[in-house]
């Protein structure tokens, strides 16, 4: 009664939050039928849940996996943010896999999702808890499996203030393949039974590059200019734009062709760093449009889907989200591409990878917009160095990998397991 109540409290901020995001954000009001649980019949034996563009990129390896062990076997994915959707049907649309939106956490949508969906399994991928969803399935008989699991710290004291609820609802989890053992200990302190918890890893340190995002880099690198000094700063925030534009500046005093591939985090925030560039008075040029990059000095990756392409493109690459306190993001993704990698310190949501990539000595940390300059601009000036900040990088991931194999391994018992009724609650 908790969680619904909480729910239904919560349930006019979302959809008021949604409908201004709507303004900005194509997309974003499309499928909103899906989230209240309306939208076609789908029975799927296995449903996936990829929070966004990033969860959406890992679930590709264990949405192989799962077709590898069984090619018939129907699969629907959803996602939350328009971002995510759109990259779901980019990946994988041409594999018969059904991609809409997940419901709204109110025990209502839930109902009429499962309903319609009649799922034998649910996966969800890293960090979301959603009480009423968890309990609905409980009720359906629905096994449910948090995949490549994390949670922060801060996660954690967030989460410790709704007490004995909070423990009931993941007492139902069936498993947790948790990232690392501080997860795995999280998700135990918060009431999930020890017995039902592994570490299994990241499912992003299994990510192989596609030969198409090689083939797109290359193209896009011959667009940008072969000779041209290039680096990409990939999933930036508000504030951390302004650190990352004025790092460029310095880097462009010794060398002055180089080029920023400026990629914000989210896509509703394009057209305002597009206004904030012409604002600052610096030549640029919007790849959503095609314009030519010859005589700019950013290109606004305002596309989505392209940051892998941009960063195989690139000589140096950058993750946001890190230069502010947002926890960070994907480091995985350009180091599979060995790309000479670089971040600030704010990587709360994945300290155990960032530390492994320091200590393979994949990854030059900076603190402040004239550390990342100066780092920049060095490496650009060091062939050798940036090879060989790439291949330490790849070596860090090339020894991650196998959290897939791990992850199947404890799915296997309920992919076998005969199927009971679901979506009757």
């Amino acid at each position: 009664m908790f969680f619904k109540l909480t729910a239904w409290l919560l349930a006019p901020f979302y959809l008021a939050a949604l409908i201004w995001r709507g303004r900005k954000e194509p997309g974003a009001w499309r499928g909103l039928p899906e989230r209240f649980g309306f939208g076609a019949a789908l029975p799927a034996p296995v449903w996936l849940h990829a929070a966004s563009v990033g969860e959406v990129q890992a679930a590709a390896t264990l949405v192989a996996a799962l077709r590898k062990r069984d090619p018939q076997l129907p699969l629907l994915l959803t996602t939350t943010t328009a971002a995510g959707l759109a990259r779901a049907r980019t990946l994988f649309a041409s594999a018969g896999i059904a991609v809409r939106y997940a419901p709204l956490d109110l025990p209502g949508c839930v109902r009429r999702f499962l309903r319609r969906v009649r799922p034998h399994l649910a996966i969800i991928l890293e960090t979301e808890i959603w009480p009423n969803l968890f309990r609905a399935c409980g009720a359906a008989q629905v096994p449910l499996v948090l995949a490549s699991a994390r949670l922060s710290q801060r996660s954690v004291r967030r989460y410790r203030w709704l007490g004995s609820p909070l423990r009931g609802v993941l007492a139902t989890v069936a498993q947790v393949a948790a990232q690392t053992p501080v997860d795995a200990e999280r998700f135990a302190a918060l009431g999930v039974p020890p017995a039902r918890i592994e570490v299994t890893g990241s499912l992003k340190a299994d990510f192989t590059v596609p030969e198409a995002v090689l083939a797109n880099g290359l193209r896009l690198r011959d667009a940008l200019g072969a000779q041209r000094p290039v680096w990409v700063a990939g999933s930036t925030h508000e504030i951390e734009e302004q650190q990352v534009l004025a790092a460029h500046r310095l880097v462009r005093q010794t060398h002055p062709r180089a080029l920023l591939v400026l990629v914000p985090r989210h896509p509703r925030r394009f057209a305002a760093v597009a206004e904030w560039l012409r604002g600052e008075g610096v030549s640029f040029a919007r790849q959503s449009r095609a314009e030519p990059v010859a005589d700019a000095q950013v290109l606004l990756g305002d596309t989505m889907g392209q940051l892998l392409d941009f960063y195989a493109a690139a000589d140096v690459a950058f993750v946001g989200g890190s230069l502010v306190r947002v926890g960070g993001h994907n480091l995985l993704e350009p180091a599979a591409l060995a790309r000479a990698l670089v971040t600030g310190p704010h990587h709360a949501n994945a300290r155990e990878i960032l530390q492994a990539l320091r200590e393979a000595g994949g990854v030059r940390v900076v603190s402040d917009a004239a550390q990342l300059g100066r780092t920049v601009a060095e490496l650009f000036a060091d062939a050798d160095a940036r090879r060989q900040l790439g291949v330490n990088a790849l070596g860090v991931v090339t020894a991650g990998r196998g959290s897939c194999a791990r992850v199947i391994e404890r799915l296997a018992p309920l992919l076998d397991r005969p199927a009971t009724p679901s979506g009757t609650c």
